[in-house]
């Protein structure tokens, strides 16, 4: 199938779908939405994103336009979405640049369903972690994260659609033991799903440990970024899958689909379909032109096409694309302690 049959299809896949979908909800940043109103889903991507240290942006916070954003996000949004794709999730962690106000303009104006996060990033050896997050217990840092769901984000009514963590990749340190038993904790009484930036993956198996001991059941946590992980057996994905965690194969469309493609086929030859989502990380400007100014588009544009030419089938990408992102997602909403 030629890559414009294929995204002409999405739509009709997506309304494929709506008639068996569980009642389950989703947040976003206009409010709950019933989980069949998904559709095509892109997991891990960032609207604006600062990766200016937080002890520096404490001191002298980055002045940017939230116009001048939406001059500059908009059009790929539009893209995406007259590409098929119905819902956003932007994985732009506290002490990165999260911004929920201008996520629900551009949620209104491009017409997407776009979730926020909770949670916070100790990846990139720490440089966005606040010190209340090393003062904090894993209960106190829970509370941080539950209160936002409970009351809302920033002074506004948004709430979080998820929880984002963010870890080296090496053997847990204790401030990253206290991140992922905080997330365990606002899981359980909120229903949350974790989302987890996780380098190499190699503490991927420590927090899924943690969460379990916790009583979180390993499918309310997707370990991102595996698509960076060099493992030509994929024994390293196969042991997340067969933990029953997703994986997210989440930096597409440039050189690096060399290893990815394959990887993906045998994940999906080994029966692991269910397990994989699909995003392509874009967290800046400069990163929405390359490409040709592919931007968010990526994944759907180049590197499903480049799946379907490996073998890979409608049914299989309606999956990772549509139901897997559903069924991670969606949850029946908690009325947390107050």
């Amino acid at each position: 199938m030629k890559r414009r049959v294929f995204l002409q299809s999405i739509p009709a896949l997506a309304a494929s779908m709506a008639a068996g979908s569980e009642p389950r909800e989703v947040m976003t940043v206009r409010g709950r939405i019933r989980a069949e109103r998904m559709g095509v889903t892109l997991t891990h991507e960032h609207l604006l994103a600062n990766f200016n240290p937080h002890t520096e942006g404490a001191k002298d916070p980055v002045d940017y336009g939230r116009d001048e954003v939406l001059k500059i996000a908009l059009p790929h949004l539009a893209r995406i979405r007259d590409l098929g794709c119905r819902t956003f999730i932007d994985a732009t962690a506290v002490g990165l640049g999260r911004d929920v106000r201008l996520l629900r303009r551009l949620s209104e104006q491009s017409g997407l369903n776009i979730l926020t996060t909770t949670g916070n990033y100790a990846a990139v050896e720490y440089r966005f972690l606040p010190q209340y997050v090393y003062d904090s217990s894993p209960e106190v840092l829970a509370r941080r994260w539950i209160d936002e769901w409970i009351h809302g984000i920033d002074g506004t009514d948004v709430r979080p659609g998820f929880i984002k963590l963010g870890f080296n990749g090496r053997a847990l340190s204790d401030v990253e033991k206290t991140l992922i038993r905080a997330g365990a904790i606002a899981h359980r009484e909120t229903g949350l799903v974790i989302g987890a930036h996780t380098g190499q993956a190699v503490a991927a198996f420590e927090q899924l440990d943690i969460l379990e001991d916790a009583g979180v059941k390993p499918n309310r946590i997707v370990i991102g970024h595996v698509g960076n992980l060099v493992d030509p057996q994929v024994q390293v994905h196969k042991a997340i899958c067969r933990r029953g965690a997703f994986i997210g194969f989440d930096r597409q469309g440039g050189p690096g689909d060399a290893q990815q493609v394959p990887l993906v086929m045998a994940l999906l030859e080994a029966g692991f379909a269910e397990n994989l989502m699909f995003s392509a990380d874009i967290s800046n400007a400069g990163q929405m032109k390359k490409n040709g100014g592919q931007g968010y588009a990526k994944t759907l544009t180049v590197f499903v096409p480049k799946l379907k030419a490996a073998g890979a089938n409608d049914d299989v990408l309606r999956q990772i694309m549509m139901d897997n992102p559903r069924r991670f997602l969606a949850f029946v909403p908690k009325k947390p302690r107050r």
